[in-house]
């Protein structure tokens, strides 16, 4: 195991740094909640630690691999490098803010913000001219994650006692109602796929009964999706596919990044992250629906 940590990327490196730092100052941050919640709210209180570790991590990775970021950013936007490192410093700020459940009316609002504009400028248009599915699956992604950081603000802003914070947060519950359901629809359609979000990758052969757990997985989230549009019973649907969302996350991505990180090839350190804090991010908007009052 040393000698594979040894060969890190300065990408993996950052990218792993950020993520252990936000992971330890969100779970002090929420520790007394953590222990006086009970039984699956115990899972609804790692809601900011599932949305503040990844957010980090994505952070780092704009300033560790700003060449790589660099072919993301249109080519008719002035200063490319300046929003690379822009969108670094965002998403940082945004994950200590809500790891340390501090101004998330502000962090939340404005995540959701950015994350609409990367749909409206970049994955939109990306999906619309390919029609590919891995496209849409990005486009539907980045929604749920604005939607999600848009509930986040609404329930600090007060939730539905307040005109403003009951807007976003319905906004954002239809966002992530629907990419739930598209996400649930694809993992019936390809039901080898890791779980969770469905990009490309599969689940390893040591998994067993892999059709099952996608089979699985696209029945909560279309269960669950529906429960989030129609606004009927959308705490609990949120509470218990948020819950297995995290089980996959630990029995399945966990294994899966530390396969990758002992690759000594920088892309498989890479893949093996970014899955992790994909699920891990959409972990969180899921247990935001949670939370709401």
């Amino acid at each position: 195991m040393l000698a594979a940590t040894l060969q890190f990327s300065p990408v993996t490196w950052s990218m792993s740094a950020a993520i252990v730092a936000l992971l330890a100052i969100a779970l002090w941050t929420a520790r007394n909640e953590i222990v006086r919640a009970h039984g699956i709210d115990k899972i609804v209180a790692l809601t900011p630690v599932c949305f503040a570790v990844p957010l980090a991590a994505f952070g780092a990775e704009h300033f560790a691999g700003v060449s790589f970021m660099l072919r993301l950013v249109p080519p008719y936007m002035p200063w490319r490098v300046f929003w690379v490192y822009f969108v670094g410093v965002a998403l940082i700020a945004a994950a200590l803010s809500i790891a340390t459940q501090i101004q998330v009316r502000w962090s939340g609002l404005l995540l959701g913000i950015m994350m609409f504009l990367f749909v409206a400028m970049l994955y939109l248009p990306s999906a619309i001219k390919s029609g590919a599915r891995l496209t849409w699956t990005i486009a539907s992604r980045e929604s749920a994650f604005g939607g999600g950081g848009w509930v986040l603000a609404g329930i600090a802003m007060g939730g539905n006692r307040n005109a403003g914070g009951k807007v976003v947060m319905n906004v954002g519950r239809v966002l992530i109602g629907i990419a739930a359901i598209f996400f649930g629809v694809e993992h019936f359609l390809h039901p080898l796929g890791l779980p969770g979000v469905p990009l490309q990758k599969e689940m390893p052969l040591w998994i067993p009964a892999r059709p099952v757990i996608d089979y699985l997985t696209g029945a909560f989230l279309v269960a669950a999706g529906i429960c989030f549009l129609l606004a009927r019973r959308s705490r609990t649907a949120a509470a218990y596919l948020g819950a297995w969302i995290v089980l996959l996350i630990a029995v399945i991505y966990v294994p899966v990044m530390i396969g990758a990180l002992q690759d000594p090839k920088p892309a498989v350190q890479l893949e093996g992250l970014n899955y992790f804090a994909d699920t891990l991010l959409f972990g969180g908007v899921i247990l935001s629906l949670a939370r709401t009052r």
